[in-house]
């Protein structure tokens, strides 16, 4: 990968700590600058090489100094927060600078509005996998990003996992796979833990036998590049055990629960998009 230019993480928590985390491991940052709003905050990221952690309670013009320093700028407070937060660096951005949203249900519309016709603003939907550098992140162009500001912010994400391009229009549908997706992962393993502890293992070995076999099974799918549904044919024999559970798994129709899940997502993200 070429190198990064400086960049700055404005509200720099869970997500654009994972996302630091990644840049940093890279190497191929320029400078890094980033704001949160406590000292205890600001000091837990002030450990990682090159960076510069400001603490907004100390500093309270911080965001200007990180905005002002860098060609990439990634926007990561509360969504209420981001149009004053916009406002407020919208003088200080370096001409050319690529403004890049984490920040969920705030369209690229508002971006560009508020920081002015020369503005240039993607959309980014990463997920929480990318503390572990497995994230995949959705990235959307605005009206005036070019294909070069698009390919370096994809450089910057792919830091932290897989990056796939969208238009806005369909942010919101991705963030209810890939950006929701973790937490049914994660729901799914605690219902099998439970299933296994009422068969009479403890909870330790529970959870052992629940959390490595879906972490065995996502790296033989990772590995092998095969269909998931080639990979279940696989495991499971004619008339033998597996066909009989998974049978009972695809009589709770599952395509349709997923199908409901999802749109029941969207809806809310269309919901909190609107302001309610």
């Amino acid at each position: 990968m070429s190198s990064l230019p400086p960049i700055a993480i404005l509200g720099a928590g869970s997500m654009g700590g994972a996302i630091l985390s990644g840049v940093v491991a890279s190497g191929l940052a320029d400078g890094l600058t980033v704001t949160n709003r406590t000292a205890e905050k600001a000091a837990a990221l002030a450990g990682f090489d090159g960076v510069t952690s400001i603490a907004l309670a100390e500093q309270p013009d911080g965001n200007l100094e990180a905005a002002a320093s860098a060609d990439i700028v990634l926007v990561g407070v509360k969504p209420a927060m981001v149009p004053d937060l916009l406002r407020e660096i919208a003088p200080v951005l370096r001409p050319g600078a690529v403004v890049v949203s984490l920040a969920a249900g705030v369209t690229i519309a508002t971006f560009e509005q508020i920081l002015g016709p020369d503005s240039v603003v993607l959309r980014s939907m990463p997920n929480t996998p990318a503390v572990v550098g497995k994230a995949v992140t959705g990235l959307a162009a605005g009206t005036r990003a070019e294909a070069e500001h698009v390919a370096m912010a994809r450089r910057l994400f792919e830091t932290v996992g897989t990056v796939i391009e969208v238009p806005e229009s369909q942010i919101d549908e991705l963030s209810t796979i890939s950006g929701s997706g973790p937490a049914y992962v994660f729901l799914l393993v605690e219902k099998l833990t439970d299933a296994a502890v009422g068969k009479g293992f403890t909870p330790e070995q529970a959870r052992v036998m629940a959390e490595q076999t879906f972490i065995g099974a996502a790296a033989l799918l990772d590995a092998s590049g095969e269909d998931p549904a080639e990979l279940r044919r696989r495991v499971t024999s004619p008339k033998g055990t597996t066909e009989r559970a998974v049978a009972v798994l695809q009589d709770a129709h599952l395509d349709e629960v997923f199908a409901a899940a999802t749109d029941a997502a969207l809806a809310r993200a269309k919901e909190l998009a609107a302001g309610s």
